[in-house]
């Protein structure tokens, strides 16, 4: 079964683009160039993408469209980055986020 998004509700039908690597969370992944990081997450299993900061639970895509905040994580160090609308690029590097860290919350 393919877990790879075909349509996006805003961005539409995307070409696909080159495949690029990229990182998540210290391991490497491949992607098609432009569409979002989510979706190259997605494809390659990953379903989780943040840990809530009061209560830690986990969070992925629920939007898809950039409106809520489920899918935020620290993109090449930047947290809260909205990887649902946000493009992949070579080389980028993606870490879950906890709260608003990229360590987990019992090494904070």
């Amino acid at each position: 079964m393919a877990m790879r998004i075909e349509e996006h509700p805003i961005l539409g039908v995307q070409e696909k683009g080159r495949l690029v690597k990229f990182t998540f969370d210290g391991k490497e992944y491949e992607g098609h160039e432009g569409e979002p990081i989510a979706a190259a997450l997605k494809a390659s299993g990953v379903m989780i993408h943040r840990y809530t900061k009061k209560e830690h639970r986990p969070r992925g895509i629920f939007c898809a469209i950039g409106r809520c905040t489920d899918c935020v994580m620290i993109v090449n160090g930047k947290p809260n980055v909205r990887t649902c609308v946000t493009p992949l690029e070579e080389g980028m590097e993606v870490k879950t986020q906890y709260g608003v860290s990229d360590k987990p919350f019992d090494q904070q």
